[in-house]
C-alpha cells in the first residue's frame, strides 16, 4: 500500500521499528535450487517467503530470479513447512522521478535493526548520540547497576498550563507540547544533559549521569540559559501568530543521588533519586513565589559561582525538608555585562537583604522601596516588603535566623 501511494502521488514514507515476519522454505526442486560449495559438495537451498495477506496460514515465494520462477512451484506454502524469522525493521519508501517530476518507479528499503541499534535508538531519545555511544561501550548492563553520583538536576515546568490550554483542541495541545519540548530537549542535549522524563508539561534532566560530568553544575546552568533564550524565540513565533505566550519556571540543584534502572519487571526506566531531585523539583515551584524564571540552590551556586551573576533571593525551608537552604535567582553569565540600572538595582536589593536578615526592618524597607522604583514589577521585592512590614508590627523572636518556611510545593 505504501508503494502504491508512492507510485501514484509521489509520496515518501518512513515507518520506523516495524515487525516483519519472513519465512525460509527448503526447496524441493533439486536442480535449480542445489548449490555447490567450494569443496564440491552439494548444499540445500532455501527460498525466501512472505506471509500471504489473503491466507495468514500460508506463505508465498518472494524475490525469485526469472530462472528460479520457471522451475519453482509458486503456489502458497503451508506454514508448517516454513521456518519463520521475526525481524524488526525500518521501512523507507521513496518515489523515483524524472526531471519533469513524473514518478517512474519506487525504491523500497527494509533496514534490519539489530538489538544494538534498537537500544541505541531508544537511548538517543534521552541523551546525545555521543553520550549514548559511550554508555553502549560500557556494556548492556551498565545502566542496571545502582551507583551513587554527584550530579545536577534541572526541573522545568510551564506556568499556568491548565488555563493556557483549556480552550485549545486536543490536537493543538499535543502540537504545542511537541514543539515546546523539541526545542527544550535540544537545550539539554547541547550541554551533555540526559533527559530523565517528561511529567505532563514538565521536564526533568540530569547532568552527570549515566556518565560522570566534571562541570555538571555549570553545564546545567548554561542549559537553563539556553532554555530562556529558546523560549524567547518560541514566544516570538507565537506572537506573530497571535497565540498566547508561554512562561516557564526552572529549578536547579546539585548533590549526591542514586542512579540506575528502577521499576518493575514489566517496566523499568533509568532515573536518579535523592535530595537533589526533591530540592530541584521544589525550587521549580518556588519560582512562582518570587516571580522569576530560574532558581538555583546554594549547592549549585557554590559549584559555578565564578561563571554566573545571581542575586540571593532568600533562605528557605522547602516543603518536606527541615534543613534551610539559600536560593539564588540566575541573572545571567559573567560573559554578558549588566547595564548600570541593573547594577544599581542589585546593589539596593543586596543592601535591603542584609538589613532584613539583621532584623533592621526599617532600613530594609527603605532599600527595597528604592530598588522598587527601578523595577516596579519585581515580585521578590514585594515579598520582602510585605514580610518586613509585618515584622515591624510583630517582631520575630530574638533567635530568628531569617529563614522562611515554604508551606506549598
Amino acid at each position: 500500500m505504501r508503494v502504491e501511494e508512492s507510485l501514484k502521488v509521489g509520496a515518501k514514507h518512513y515507518i520506523p521499528e516495524q515487525s516483519l515476519t519472513v519465512g525460509l522454505f527448503l526447496s524441493q526442486s533439486a536442480q535449480p535450487q542445489v548449490n555447490v560449495n567450494e569443496n564440491g559438495s552439494e548444499s540445500e537451498m532455501y527460498v525466501m517467503a512472505v506471509r500471504d495477506r489473503q491466507n495468514p496460514n500460508s506463505f508465498l515465494p518472494w524475490n525469485l530470479s526469472p530462472i528460479e520462477s520457471q522451475s519453482f512451484d509458486l503456489s502458497p506454502i503451508p506454514q508448517a513447512q516454513i521456518r519463520e524469522l521475526e525481524r524488526s525493521i525500518n521501512l523507507t519508501v521513496n518515489p523515483l522521478t524524472n526531471p519533469e517530476g513524473t514518478v517512474r518507479g519506487g525504491l523500497v528499503v527494509l533496514e534490519d535493526i539489530s538489538q544494538e541499534k534498537r537500544m541505541k535508538a531508544t537511548m538517543y531519545r534521552y541523551m546525545t548520540p555521543g553520550v549514548a555511544e559511550r554508555v553502549m561501550a560500557l556494556g548492556e548492563d551498565a545502566l542496571m547497576v545502582g551507583e551513587r553520583k554527584e550530579v545536577t538536576i534541572l526541573f522545568s515546568d510551564i506556568r499556568g498550563y491548565t488555563s493556557l490550554t483549556e480552550r485549545m483542541e486536543a490536537a493543538e495541545v499535543v502540537s504545542l507540547l511537541n514543539n515546546y519540548f523539541e526545542t527544550m530537549v535540544e537545550a539539554v542535549f547541547n550541554y551533555e544533559g540526559t533527559l530523565d522524563k517528561f511529567i505532563g508539561d514538565a521536564l526533568m534532566a540530569v547532568f552527570g549521569a549515566p556518565l560522570p560530568l566534571k562541570n555538571h553544575a555549570w553545564m546545567s546552568v548554561q542549559s537553563a540559559l539556553d532554555m530562556r533564550r529558546r523560549l524567547a524565540e518560541f514566544n516570538q513565533n507565537r506572537r506573530i501568530k497571535s497565540q498566547p505566550q508561554i512562561r516557564i519556571g526552572i529549578g536547579i540543584s546539585s548533590g549526591e543521588v542514586v542512579s540506575g534502572n528502577i521499576g518493575s519487571q514489566k517496566r523499568m526506566d533509568y532515573t536518579v533519586i535523592g535530595d537533589g531531585v526533591d530540592i530541584s523539583s521544589r525550587l521549580e515551584g518556588v519560582t512562582k513565589e518570587y516571580g522569576c524564571d530560574i532558581i538555583l540552590s546554594e549547592f549549585t551556586y557554590r559549584l559555578c559561582q565564578e561563571h554566573i551573576v545571581v542575586r540571593e533571593l532568600d533562605r528557605i525551608r522547602v516543603k518536606g525538608k527541615t534543613k534551610p537552604i539559600s536560593i539564588y535567582e540566575l541573572i545571567g553569565d559573567r560573559h554578558h555585562p549588566l547595564d548600570d540600572q541593573t547594577h544599581e538595582f542589585l546593589s539596593l536589593y543586596e543592601q535591603g537583604r542584609s538589613a532584613y536578615t539583621a532584623m533592621n526592618f526599617q532600613q530594609a524597607i527603605r532599600c527595597f522601596e528604592k530598588a522598587q522604583r527601578l523595577q516596579q514589577d519585581d515580585r521578590a521585592l514585594v515579598v520582602h516588603l510585605e514580610r518586613a512590614n509585618a515584622y515591624l508590627l510583630s517582631p520575630p523572636p530574638t533567635a530568628w535566623d531569617g529563614v522562611h518556611t515554604m508551606t506549598t510545593k
